[in-house]
């Protein structure tokens, strides 16, 4: 595959790297070469602020790389990447960290961390429904801002996660069965290549990349800047219904048969939630293990309650359901806020028969004894389910539910137990999976093949090759080169 690439900025760079980058030798002189760059955030092992600049918001995750610089500018992105290059180290770029296990896990002994949190800004313009975001930001401003102008983002459920690593990964939130996933909202990427060119990718530029882009993760350069559609949803129905564990067997039921054939307005998520004895959380939640459904109706509120009544029928002992700001749905599902120690698991279901209602509730239902902080559901169908012209290479998901079990890692016993309770529940289940992931939720190493159908997979070897010939960027869930190992993969 040949790819013409237009830059956005001139390279003065004509050489690439050199091949077999990852299997050079790296040395800690190689590394002495990055000092100074980036306004001088680069911190090498051994330095004081090493420690605190290498930890990902997975704070389990002890990630030891080459060295880490924190850039401010494209130019210094660009300086970082040039100068790795040359001193023959690879370069993983990172924003928040929450998705690092997979990349520690191969080792980063030859890699140089790019974290782009000091690159954080955000602009909206509410007449093109537009926002721009530079490649660190964080989800909770760019809520925020397009909350302002009565316009809401495919954002996630927690509001510290980096928009960049969510959305290039795909993106369910709250309004994902009638938008779709959040990457096909993107409208324009722009990032630094692996011979330090600065270019952009959107429908007329750079169509190829703009593609794989949208869905193929953080395999083929540093993201500089988004640019993504908003949409005119001001407030929605939204909120949680809470039941004590005990009624988790006849809510999960009814749940299970009623999502499935929700309209396409509805998206959902169904938890076991094992609720921290923490002064923070209300009383009413605090130390209990509790059932919870949440989410958002994008209709009128007696047509929402409507929507919802056969879940209500069950009677929980809260329902804040209610019309409210859109900017308020960011902390909805009450995710950790700041690193956050937590090992998981995860599976996407082809369906929720009452045998796997049934394996889910053994595994952690009343009485289970499992670690798992939640063991959560989330609803998929409606617009994610359906392929949309102009999409990227995740058009779509081919999945009725995603699995998803997370637990505290306090300690390395806690991790060890957790991990071993989160596969549990995904192995409980695995007569039900359909074999792929969802790359987002994985947060242990897996084949990333399995994110892809096949002739997309295909496609994105290609791209990969022809943007990253020397395999200069290292991503947390691994596109490979077409001949990698010195032979062709496909």
């Amino acid at each position: 595959m040949t790819i013409e690439l237009t830059p956005d900025v001139e390279s003065p760079l004509t050489n690439t790297v050199e091949s077999a980058v990852e299997n050079r030798p790296v040395t800690a002189t190689r590394a002495e070469s990055l000092r100074g760059l980036a306004g001088g955030s680069v911190h090498l092992p051994g330095d004081p602020g090493y420690d605190t600049a290498r930890m990902p918001w997975s704070a389990a995750v002890d990630q030891r790389p080459a060295a880490v610089a924190h850039p401010r500018t494209v130019a210094e992105v660009a300086a970082v990447v040039r100068a790795a290059r040359d001193a023959g180290l690879r370069v993983a770029p990172q924003s928040t960290g929450h998705n690092a296990a997979p990349l520690a896990a191969r080792g980063l002994d030859d890699v140089v961390l790019l974290r782009t949190s000091a690159m954080d800004a955000v602009s909206v313009d509410p007449h093109r429904r537009v926002a721009r975001v530079e490649g660190g930001a964080l989800w909770l401003p760019a809520v925020e801002a397009a909350g302002a102008h009565g316009l809401a983002a495919l954002h996630g459920s927690s509001p510290d996660v980096g928009i960049a690593g969510y959305t290039l990964g795909g993106g369910i939130g709250w309004y994902a069965r009638k938008l779709g996933l959040a990457t096909n909202s993107l409208t324009a990427v722009e990032l630094v290549l692996a011979d330090g060119s600065h270019v952009r990718a959107d429908a007329h530029t750079n169509r190829e990349l703009f593609w794989a882009l949208r869905g193929g993760g953080g395999n083929f350069g540093v993201v500089t800047a988004l640019e993504f559609r908003l949409y005119p949803i001001p407030t929605a129905y939204a909120g949680m219904l809470v039941w004590d564990v005990s009624e988790a067997e006849r809510v999960l039921r009814r749940w299970a048969a009623w999502a499935p054939e929700a309209p396409d307005e509805v998206t959902t998520a169904f938890r076991i939630l094992h609720v921290p004895p923490l002064p923070e959380v209300p009383e009413p939640m605090r130390g209990r293990a509790l059932v919870v459904i949440d989410g958002a109706v994008l209709g009128s509120d007696e047509w929402s309650a409507s929507v919802l009544g056969a879940l209500r029928d069950l009677g929980p002992e809260m329902d804040t359901f209610a019309r409210v700001p859109a900017p308020s749905l960011a902390r909805l599902h009450m995710d950790p806020e700041g690193p956050t120690p937590v090992v998981s698991d995860t599976a996407m279901l082809s369906a929720l028969p009452e045998a796997a209602v049934d394996a889910f509730l053994t595994e952690v239902g009343p009485g289970s004894q499992s670690s798992l902080l939640m063991a959560e559901l989330r609803q998929l169908g409606g617009a994610l389910g359906r392929s949309h012209p102009g999409s990227g290479v995740l058009d779509r998901l081919d999945a009725e539910f995603v699995l998803f079990g997370g637990a505290l890692a306090a300690d390395p016993e806690m991790a060890a137990r957790g991990h071993a309770d989160a596969q549990r529940l995904v192995g409980a289940l695995s007569a039900h999976a359909n074999g792929r992931q969802y790359l987002n939720f994985a947060e242990n190493p897996v084949d990333a093949h399995a994110g892809y159908r096949e002739e997309a997979w295909v496609q994105l070897k290609g791209i990969r090759s022809a943007v990253d010939p020397d395999g200069l960027f290292v991503a947390n869930h691994r596109i490979p080169r077409l001949w990698e190992d010195g032979r062709p993969t496909d």
